[in-house]
């Protein structure tokens, strides 16, 4: 699921509910979360091994 997907259907349910103060937060949320995701110390959640990353495979030591 994408943050944008996420955050169309997080205000939705919040305006089903009768919450629409919560849409700013649910837009703070998602904008934190994309920036989070695409940081760059950020891994790979893959588990691939990426070259210019300093966090190895765990389980490549088992090889």
């Amino acid at each position: 699921m994408t943050v944008k997907a996420w955050l169309e259907m997080a205000i939705h349910d919040a305006e089903r509910r009768g919450l629409p103060e919560l849409k700013p937060l649910l837009e703070a949320l998602a904008k934190a979360t994309s920036s989070l995701r695409t940081a760059e110390w950020n891994a790979d959640a893959t588990g691939e091994f990426d070259s210019e990353s300093r966090i190895p495979n765990p389980e490549s030591r088992n090889a």
